[in-house]
């Protein structure tokens, strides 16, 4: 199973949002020019995380993107899906059904194994996306990384995040 680029740099946006302090942001500029993406490209995987209610976006001058939830409820799976959709990776096209050995519509009752398989293959990834949340990938990278790393990487999330205004009280945040 290949997944597309855009799933790595989606989960890599989130794990950086993860870092802003507060109600801050961060612009897609900025994590593009983080990663060495083009704009463009990164704004259709950001838009999809918006569209998905992982990231929030922010209009304005000083806006950007921010998560949504906070990243204890932000999983792989979550993120996978919002990028590549919800369709399993194998679709079984029933090619069982054709070419000169095709048989009656009766003789294929029984499901594929092939795809009985592959689905239950697919199950098992789904269930290990779903164990692994943003918040375990940052504390892993914290505990784990090259700290020359992790000061580049928190250094860049200091310089780039965008701090709001604070909101009136009878205005209420949708981030849980």
């Amino acid at each position: 199973m290949k997944l597309g680029d855009g799933v790595e740099a989606a989960i890599h946006c989130a794990a950086m949002l993860a870092g802003v302090e507060g109600n801050s942001t961060m612009s897609g500029a900025a994590m593009a020019e983080a990663f060495g993406l083009s704009p463009s490209y990164l704004l259709k995987h950001l838009n999809l995380l918006t569209a998905s209610g992982i990231l929030e976006s922010v209009p304005g001058p000083s806006g950007g993107y921010r998560l949504a939830r906070p990243a204890e409820r932000i999983t792989l799976l979550d993120i996978v899906l919002a990028v590549e959709g919800r369709e399993p990776a194998f679709r079984c096209g029933e090619i069982r059904q054709r070419g000169p050995v095709k048989l009656d519509a009766s003789a294929y009752v029984k499901p594929c194994g092939i795809n009985a398989a592959m689905l239950k293959a697919e199950r098992a990834y789904r269930a290990a996306l779903a164990e692994a949340k943003i918040s375990d990938i940052v504390a892993d990278f914290m505990n784990d990384a090259d700290p020359r790393s992790i000061a580049a990487s928190c250094a860049f999330v200091e310089r780039h995040q965008r701090r709001q205004k604070a909101q009136p009280s009878h205005v209420q945040s949708n981030k849980e």
